[in-house]
């Protein structure tokens, strides 16, 4: 072996090792984050880890002129964070995702008794698939507010509830004429047996290490027991609950606690309530992202009309979750214009606004993916099967800031468990880190 092949050689080990090291750190933000209140959670460490300070997101920000400062606040299951600039301060480059996923929430007295089994009442979140939910081994996850406001998380670490399916026996057509649930009859979950009715309020708060006494609200959810895992007989798949969207916080974090040498203020923002329509406090609807970069610019000095000059100068980076081709619904897709797993991140068009990208906007990915070194492709959605939306349009539309559309491909989205490539999933904080930079 030459020693240019014995270079390629270690270059590729190292380039596989580096990617394995990704995934197994995916895998973990993944199995940490059951709710949002989690992945704000798990990427507020990771910030201040890197070196990031958390600020008041009450309070005023400090001076920032003259220094390089690196910052996050968080509300409820949102997380802002910035990094300004060395170089220059005039423009923003936005990473956007959101923490929330599609799922089966608790009702506020959800305990009940049915044919000798203590029952659970939930509330469905979003569009999720609701088959995908039953026989599984679910865990309880959420939060806990106490009375004085504070708010504390929580989640079982073993599987405590279960959404089983009715017997074929008893359903003799269901293979032939498909599955039909009643969202309010048949997605009560059990998860005691006898009459005796066990509190969620007393699981919870003990759950969260909480005194009953102290609790003023509960919010809790059911999710997926499985851990995140890679699998394929080439390894070359991911499976877990909530790639859509943690995936794309993951890829975010991971690129804005590494960038430097910005042109511009790096930020990232994880919104909640996507999978709802974004329209709360915490949402990409909502004034979060605008009121933290006002203050940004006036802590680097800059008045408020300087501020609103910065704006079209700017850019976001939307990523959300596209749908790769399924193998056994290929007539689902524009095969021109479809993604497939492990061929890149998708550039996602839709000339209706159901997403933001432009042919100028998507300037600015095309140029980060050159930047980083990958591949990518394109997404259109068939005519007659008309796509979702994302935080892009919504962000657009609040801040007059040229968006784009993008997304790792999957297959199973909104599945209590998800499945993307591997490669796809490695690209995407190189993206991001490349687009942060400017």
């Amino acid at each position: 072996m030459t020693s240019r092949s014995k270079s390629r050689s270690t270059s590729k080990a190292a380039e596989r090792g580096r990617a394995t090291s990704a995934i197994a750190d995916l895998c973990e933000f993944l199995d940490a984050s059951p709710t949002p209140h989690h992945v704000v959670a798990t990427a507020a460490k990771r910030l201040l880890d890197a070196g990031f300070v958390w600020f008041d997101a009450t309070s005023e920000l400090p001076e920032f002129a003259g220094r390089v400062t690196r910052g996050f606040v968080t509300r409820g299951g949102a997380l802002i964070a910035f990094v300004t600039s060395q170089k220059s301060n005039n423009k923003f480059r936005i990473v956007g995702a959101h923490t929330d996923s599609p799922g089966l929430h608790l009702k506020s007295n959800p305990e009940g008794v049915a044919a000798n089994f203590g029952t659970l009442e939930v509330e469905v979140y979003g569009s999720p698939l609701l088959n995908s939910w039953l026989d599984r081994d679910l865990d309880i996850a959420g939060h806990v507010v106490r009375r004085d406001g504070s708010v504390v998380m929580f989640r079982s670490a073993t599987p405590v509830a279960r959404l089983a399916q009715l017997a074929i026996h008893l359903d003799r057509g269901v293979n032939e004429s498909g599955l039909i649930l009643d969202k309010h009859a048949h997605l009560r979950p059990v998860w005691t047996t006898g009459d005796d009715v066990l509190p969620v309020r007393a699981v919870a708060a003990h759950l969260a290490g909480v005194d009953l006494k102290d609790v003023a609200t509960v919010h809790a959810q059911l999710v997926d027991h499985e851990p995140a895992r890679v699998l394929g007989a080439d390894a070359s798949l991911l499976a877990s609950g909530r790639l859509d969207n943690q995936l794309s916080c993951w890829a975010a974090i991971d690129a804005i606690s590494k960038v430097g040498g910005n042109d511009g203020i790096s930020v990232v923002a994880l919104f909640d309530h996507e999978e709802v329509g974004s329209d709360s406090t915490t949402g990409a609807g909502g004034p979060l992202l605008e009121h933290l970069l006002e203050r940004v610019a006036a802590s680097l000095g800059k008045s408020r009309g300087e501020y609103l000059t910065m704006l079209p100068k700017s850019a976001c980076l939307s990523c959300d979750n596209a749908h790769a081709v399924h193998p056994n619904y290929q007539e689902r897709h524009d095969h021109k214009h479809a993604p497939f797993i492990n061929q890149g991140v998708a550039l996602k068009t839709n000339s209706n606004q159901r997403y933001a990208t432009s042919a100028a906007s998507a300037v600015s990915f095309l140029s980060a993916c050159e930047s980083a070194g990958v591949s990518h492709q394109t997404f259109f959605s068939r005519n007659n099967m008309p796509c979702g939306s994302t935080i892009g349009p919504i962000t657009a539309t609040r801040l007059g800031i040229d968006t784009v559309d993008v997304g790792v491909p999957q297959l199973s989205m909104h599945s209590a468990r998800e499945v993307c490539g591997v490669g796809d999933a490695v690209d995407l904080p190189k993206i991001a880190r490349a687009f942060l930079r400017g």
